[in-house]
């Protein structure tokens, strides 16, 4: 699977961006805790322009706590990167948002002039619920359905702050398969835009080898079946996702396990770790220093 959805207020959004950027102090990159890897989108590190970037870990009420410190101390580790869990249900780490901002760019802040910050993040991440929270009032649109910001809007925050709002953008192609399939899985994606029998059964494979238990309990099945078409089955057939004949409505059953991973009903569940990313990584360089070195042989 490969997701290539990149509609036109995404290109023009992308473009506003890299026009605004030079007047921005700090970037704040909303990420889904649940994926903190596949959501971050590669377009921002090229848009900052080697600006203080913040990380906020949206959602992490949802997300496997263990998993979540892990991601959070994975990101301070690079270079002008700060990293925050927050969620709704617990706004205090979210307020205290301006001031390190402030303290990332000390020079406006010590001037006594607002701070210019710039959210960015994929589609249906939370961005606007956090403007909204920041402002004390809803001033930003919000909703389930990504790609409800449409254009930029900026908000001064009595905090001393000025902030910026850009659409959420997803990236041209999403190459990797694993974050095409979690970024469809999470909601970042319109439904329209993707198979959720083929989105499901990736989903039910992954939280077969990660979270049995989940979905032991959740389904109250007995055992988990071997292969991912079975296991779908077997819990569109506990819940009643049948049609004539006893025969399992596979669509129904693949909706069914993927909007209870949205909603959190399976529990605290992270899609990807950080093991498993700084081992693709390291593939990844490996394969580019394979392929300078072939070309370098090539030239020589």
């Amino acid at each position: 699977m490969s997701i290539q959805w990149f509609p036109g207020h995404m290109h023009k959004a992308r473009k506003e961006i890299a026009k605004a950027m030079p007047e921005i102090d700090v970037v704040i990159e909303v990420l889904d805790a649940r994926l903190p890897y596949s959501s971050a989108n590669p377009m921002v590190a090229k848009l900052c322009q080697g600006k203080p970037v913040i990380k906020l870990l949206n959602k992490s009420d949802l997300a496997d706590p263990a998993h979540t410190e892990q991601w959070v101390n994975w990101f301070r580790q690079q270079d002008n990167v700060t990293a925050l869990d927050v969620c709704m249900e617990q706004p205090k780490a979210l307020k205290r948002l301006p001031e390190l901002c402030k303290s990332l760019f000390p020079i406006r802040a010590e001037s006594g002039r607002n701070v210019r910050a710039m959210i960015m993040g994929i589609p249906n991440v939370g961005k606007s619920t956090i403007i909204n929270t920041l402002f004390g009032r809803k001033i930003a649109k919000v909703g389930n359905e990504p790609a409800v910001t449409r254009a930029q809007q900026r908000v001064l925050l009595k905090e001393g702050m000025a902030l910026s709002d850009t659409p959420g953008m997803l990236w041209p192609k999403i190459e990797d398969v694993d974050a095409s399939y979690r970024l469809a899985a999470s909601g970042a994606v319109r439904d329209t835009a993707m198979a959720y029998e083929e989105v499901a059964l990736y989903l039910a494979g992954l939280l077969r080898r990660r979270y049995p238990d989940a979905l032991l309990q959740r389904y109250k099945l007995k055992t988990l079946a071997e292969d991912d078409l079975t296991l779908v089955e077997d819990i569109g057939r506990k819940r009643g996702c049948l049609r004539a004949g006893g025969v399992v409505e596979l669509h129904q059953a693949s909706e069914l396990l993927i909007q209870e991973l949205r909603a959190g009903h399976l529990g605290r569940i992270t899609l990807d770790t950080v093991a498993e990313w700084e081992t693709k990584l390291a593939e990844e360089a490996a394969q580019a220093a394979a392929l300078q070195e072939q070309e370098s042989d090539n030239e020589s």
